[in-house]
């Protein structure tokens, strides 16, 4: 984008005086995130009064680059499921009091959310999801179990996709809502993860109450929606590929193999082939951006989660094994509850524990779909191969045998 283009100019005056009147280093977060969505940063691409301009995607990139450079605080990893899933999704297909409600204390990190997908049998197979929700005058009543909830132990609202008809197929009888995480009939448990922490959970839901008012989209088209909040799932992942290069993961593997002073030809092979696998996700991710501004976006996009979170745990995985026999071994296996997301143990410097930081990443190549998936979807919608004969797409959910 040229830098004296009218859109840059625009926002760069509102970036001036957002930074004058709410001075990062003085500013509360919660009124600093307020003031930028009242001045339409903090979705550039949204209408007017929904937190944006109505301008091109591409200028909220500049955007968040200017207030990085200026020391502003991010809530992405405070509110993520609002601010990267949530927010789009309702602009997308929510209402209008459904945006006006939760839009702005979202954005401000006011009311934290969290994502109500997954289930013990429907993971990967979203579409094979069993949590009811059954119609009760103008509110929904629910019954299941979800699981793999981020931070919902913080969370105060959530989206939840439920069936409403299981006579329909799988895909067909399923109806996305809005749901209060902190009403009766709502219980959330902790997880343990590998690396000692509880970032996910489970939630059980036993006749949990939602408006109809707060259903988004029609009754029956929730996968259609679904698919908006998970396309914006998987932007996440090029987010985090897009870091610097020779940052992260590599980065720490460079300065491990200094430290050891290694001139061993096969740790320093291993380091080359690292580095240009982490460098080609690099490079995948600018063009399916830049493909994306153009409106002409290609298979690019979907190669990334799957090359990032391999690339990522193996490059950490030649951490552990440049570090010898201290690889062994992890500096404490307390269970901690983070209260933002990405927050951990991992401590700094030379006290930053790559063990943890291996452990922590192998769940990357599960969440947000597994490994095996992701490749099944890469062979039959990018390389054309022919998938895997099935008929519970076109069966009524209710005659699908289950476990």
């Amino acid at each position: 984008m040229s830098a004296s283009s009218p859109e840059v100019e625009r926002v760069n005056q509102l970036i001036e005086r957002l930074l004058t009147e709410c001075p990062p280093a003085s500013t509360p977060p919660k009124e600093f995130w307020s003031t930028q969505f009242d001045m339409g940063l903090a979705w550039v691409q949204f209408p007017q009064g929904r937190g944006g301009l109505g301008l091109d995607l591409k200028v909220q990139e500049f955007v968040d680059d200017r207030l990085a450079e200026a020391g502003a605080p991010s809530n992405v990893s405070v509110n993520f499921m609002l601010v990267g899933m949530a927010g789009p999704t309702l602009v997308a297909k929510g209402t209008n009091e459904q945006q006006d409600r939760f839009l702005r204390p979202g954005f401000a990190c006011e009311e934290i959310w969290c994502q109500l997908f997954s289930e013990p049998g429907a993971g990967s197979d979203l579409g094979s999801l069993a949590t009811r929700a059954v119609r009760d005058g103008d509110e929904w009543v629910f019954n299941g179990q979800k699981v793999w909830t981020t931070l919902a132990h913080v969370a105060d609202w959530a989206m939840i996709l439920a069936r409403t008809d299981p006579q329909q197929p799988k895909h067909k009888g399923l109806t996305y809502f809005l749901i209060d995480m902190h009403q009766p009939g709502v219980e959330v448990r902790p997880l343990r993860q590998i690396n000692g922490e509880a970032e996910f959970n489970e939630v059980y839901l036993t006749d949990a109450r939602t408006p109809d008012t707060l259903r988004v989209g029609d009754v029956g088209e929730g996968w259609r929606v679904a698919l908006t909040t998970l396309m914006n799932e998987r932007v996440a992942f090029g987010h985090l590929a897009k870091a610097p290069r020779g940052s992260g993961a590599i980065g720490h593997a460079v300065r491990l193999l200094q430290q050891r002073n290694a001139t061993d030809d096969v740790f320093r092979d291993e380091l080359a082939l690292r580095w240009i696998e982490n460098d080609l996700v690099r490079l995948t991710t600018l063009r399916a951006q830049e493909m994306r501004d153009r409106g002409v976006p290609g298979p690019e996009g979907s190669v990334i989660k799957l090359a990032y979170t391999w690339a990522v745990h193996e490059t950490w995985g030649l951490c552990i094994d440049l570090l010898g026999q201290d690889g062994l071994l992890i500096s404490g296996y307390e269970m901690v509850r983070p209260t933002i997301m990405g927050e951990s143990t991992l401590g700094e410097g030379d006290g930053f524990d790559v063990v943890k930081a291996w452990l922590t990443t192998l769940g990357g190549t599960i969440g947000g779909g597994t490994s095996a998936i992701a490749k099944n979807v890469l062979g039959e919608r990018v390389l054309g191969l022919p998938g895997e004969p099935r008929d519970d797409r076109v069966l009524p959910w209710s005659e699908i045998p289950r476990n």
